[in-house]
C-alpha cells in the first residue's frame, strides 16, 4: 500500500497540461526533487493526489489522471505555470513526520475566508455535507496533500490554522477566497466510523 505523510518536499510548476475529455498528462517541474532518485513507476502525490510517474522529462516528471480523479479532484482545473504541491511516497525507513495520507481525495471543498490570528493564518472551508462526519475537531486532514489539524467545525464549515512557515512552503499560502482544495479526510477516522456504522446495523 501506498502511503504519504502529508509533509509537502517540494512546490512543482505545470509545464503542460494534454487534456482528452476527462483525462489527462500533466507535466510538472520540480525544484527541490529534480535531482531525487525518482523513477518511472513511482507513486508521487500531486496536491495530494496519488499517481504514478509516467515518464521522466527535463527538471521533472509526467503523470496520467483518469476520469475518477478529474471527477474528484482539482488537478482538471489546473492550468500551466500553476503551482502544486509534490510528495513522494513514504519509503519504508522514513519518519513519520505528519499522518497515514493514502492520496486517496474524497472531494473538494472551497475557500470561504482567510484572517490572520496573531502568529498563524486561519482558513475556513464549506464543503459538501456528506463529509462533514468525517471531519472533527482536533482531528487530521490532508488538503491538496498537506498533513494538517482541524481548529474549528461548524454545521457549516471547518478550519484550519497554519503557521507562516506551511504557508511559504506550500501552495496554501497562494489560496485566496473561492478556490477549490483537495481533501482527504483521515483514514483511521473513516475506518472507525464506518465499523461503528456497521456494528449498529448488525444489533
Amino acid at each position: 500500500m501506498t502511503v504519504f505523510t502529508g509533509i509537502i518536499k517540494d512546490v512543482g510548476t505545470v509545464s503542460d497540461i494534454q487534456k482528452h475529455a476527462e483525462t489527462f498528462t500533466l507535466a510538472i517541474k520540480l525544484d527541490q526533487l529534480r535531482n531525487s532518485s525518482l523513477k518511472l513507476g513511482d507513486s508521487i502525490a500531486v496536491n495530494g493526489t496519488c499517481l504514478t510517474v509516467t515518464k521522466l522529462i527535463t527538471e521533472g516528471f509526467e503523470v496520467e489522471a483518469m476520469p475518477e480523479t478529474f471527477r474528484r479532484t482539482n488537478l482538471g482545473q489546473l492550468e500551466t505555470h500553476n503551482y502544486v504541491n509534490i510528495e513522494p511516497a513514504l519509503g519504508a525507513s522514513d519518519k513519520l513526520d505528519g499522518h497515514f495520507v493514502l492520496g486517496h481525495v474524497d472531494t473538494t471543498a472551497k475557500l470561504m475566508a482567510h484572517h490572520s490570528d496573531q502568529n498563524s493564518i486561519v482558513l475556513r472551508f464549506q464543503i459538501d455535507p456528506q463529509y462533514r462526519k468525517y471531519i472533527v475537531e482536533k482531528g487530521s486532514l490532508a488538503i491538496d496533500g498537506v498533513s494538517l489539524t482541524v481548529s474549528k467545525t461548524t454545521s457549516e464549515y471547518f478550519e484550519v490554522s497554519l503557521i507562516p512557515y506551511t504557508m511559504s512552503h506550500t501552495i496554501l499560502g497562494e489560496l485566496t477566497n473561492n478556490d477549490t482544495v483537495n481533501i482527504e479526510t483521515d483514514i483511521l477516522g473513516k475506518y472507525i466510523l464506518d465499523s461503528k456504522v456497521e456494528a449498529y446495523q448488525h444489533d
